[in-house]
C-alpha cells in the first residue's frame, strides 16, 4: 500500500467550488444523519447549493476559506469568519470556524489539525483575540480534535421542535 503525499494547505479558489460543493453536501448529510429535526435536510442537490454558498464567501473580506490538497485532489476545508460583537451571545467581537470537514479516507494524517491552524493563524493575523466554534453533539473525533487545539467547552446547544 503507498502512503499518499502529504497534503499542500492552500487558500481556496473561484476552481475549488465544485469539490467545496462536494465536501460541504457530505458534511451537510453528516449533520442531518446526527439529527434531522436540528440539522437542514441536503435535499436533492446539497453539492451545487452548498458550493454556491462557499462560493460566495471567497471574496468578503472577514472570511477565509483553506483547503487540503492530496494528490490534486481536494479532500478538505475550513471556513472562518471574523464575526463582530454580539450582545445575543454575550461575546466580543471573535472568530469562528463555521466548518472544518476532512473526507473520510484521508482522516489520520493531521490535515484537519493542519486545516485548523491555517485557519487560527488567519484569524489571529486579523487581530483576534478568542475563536469560538460549534460541534454537533455526536461528534465525539471533532470534539476530541478541537480539546486537542486547546478549545474548551463554553456552551451546550439545547432544541425543541414546535
Amino acid at each position: 500500500m503507498t502512503t499518499p503525499s502529504p497534503a499542500v494547505i492552500r487558500r481556496a479558489t473561484p476552481a475549488d467550488i465544485e469539490a467545496l460543493g462536494r465536501l460541504g453536501a457530505l458534511l451537510m448529510r453528516q449533520h442531518h444523519g446526527f439529527d434531522p429535526a436540528r440539522f437542514m435536510a441536503p435535499g436533492s442537490d446539497p453539492e451545487t447549493g452548498y458550493g454556491w454558498f462557499l462560493g460566495t464567501q471567497l471574496e468578503e473580506p472577514d472570511a477565509v476559506l483553506f483547503v487540503a490538497e492530496q494528490e490534486e485532489r481536494v479532500v478538505g476545508y475550513v471556513y472562518a469568519t471574523v464575526e463582530p460583537r454580539s450582545w445575543q451571545e454575550l461575546r466580543e467581537e471573535s472568530g469562528f470556524i463555521h466548518d472544518l470537514f476532512v473526507d473520510e479516507e484521508a482522516r489520520g494524517g493531521r490535515i484537519g489539525t493542519r486545516l485548523l491552524d491555517a485557519a487560527l493563524a488567519w484569524l489571529k493575523q486579523r487581530g483576534q483575540a478568542q475563536v469560538v466554534l460549534w460541534s454537533a453533539a455526536p461528534n465525539a473525533a471533532a470534539q476530541r480534535l478541537f480539546e486537542r487545539c486547546g478549545f474548551r467547552r463554553t456552551m451546550v446547544e439545547l432544541t425543541r421542535g414546535l
